[in-house]
């Protein structure tokens, strides 16, 4: 669901701030896009339902309107709740904002810290700053930027850092996903077996002192069995 005409008629931007709203309605993400379309050009660039559906209804480095003077470099997530948004978070918008937090940072470079001060990168809610509204808002709810503190940036932090999923990460992840996962980690495991290969044999041929005394007793058997071959 594209929202136009603003996709295409909104300023670029190169995002450094990523800003988490409360829309105050239980909304699914269909009706968040149609809001946006139909009643107000304060728009966010993704929407999150309660059941954790995530819509992308502009680029991330296109302009949204939600964040006020954050705009021109903010990326935004407006996400369901009640009407007082004062509910938490669903463990589903949890995951799924995790998730994005890790992805904006591996995209963009989202520094991963909470921003400092208005205009600093960085992670954040829409109430932090009355620069990032008209004067000040409520959005989110006590419950939830306890959550953002608490829960939501330190899991951003640990999987960006490539902290293991839980195991609830992995029971709900695709086939696909989990293929990856394990590319990844035979990828990584070659990698580390190739370098300590090379290591072992300079060792060898540079007649460096090993200092482990559990591994110098090879590396000398090592270096004279390659002397005796050589003839030196």
């Amino acid at each position: 669901m594209e929202l136009q005409p603003e996709s295409d008629s909104q300023a670029a931007i190169t995002p450094t701030q990523f800003i988490l709203h409360s829309i105050a309605a239980p909304w699914t993400v269909q009706r968040i896009y149609e809001y946006w379309r139909d009643s107000t050009n304060l728009e966010s660039h993704f929407g999150l339902a309660y059941d954790g559906d995530l819509g992308q209804f502009i680029g991330t480095q296109t302009r949204a309107d939600a964040n006020m003077y954050a705009n021109v470099r903010a990326i935004s997530l407006e996400s369901a709740s009640n009407l007082d948004h004062t509910d938490p978070w669903t463990d589903a918008q949890i995951e799924q904002i995790i998730k994005l937090g890790v992805w904006l940072h591996q995209q963009h470079g989202i520094p991963l810290q909470i921003c400092p001060s208005w205009d600093s990168p960085g992670y954040g809610f829409h109430r932090m700053f009355p620069q990032w509204s008209d004067g000040g808002t409520a959005c989110p709810g006590d419950a939830r930027v306890a959550q953002f503190k608490n829960v939501i940036f330190p899991e951003i932090v640990r999987r960006a850092n490539g902290g293991a999923p839980s195991q609830k990460d992995v029971l709900d992840m695709t086939p696909d996903e989990l293929k990856a996962i394990v590319k990844q980690a035979i990828e990584e495991e070659r990698l580390t077996l190739v370098k300590d290969q090379i290591y072992w044999l300079g060792t060898l041929v540079n007649d460096e002192e090993v200092t482990d005394s559990d591994t110098a007793w090879q590396v000398n058997r090592n270096r004279g069995a390659l002397k005796n071959f050589f003839g030196k």
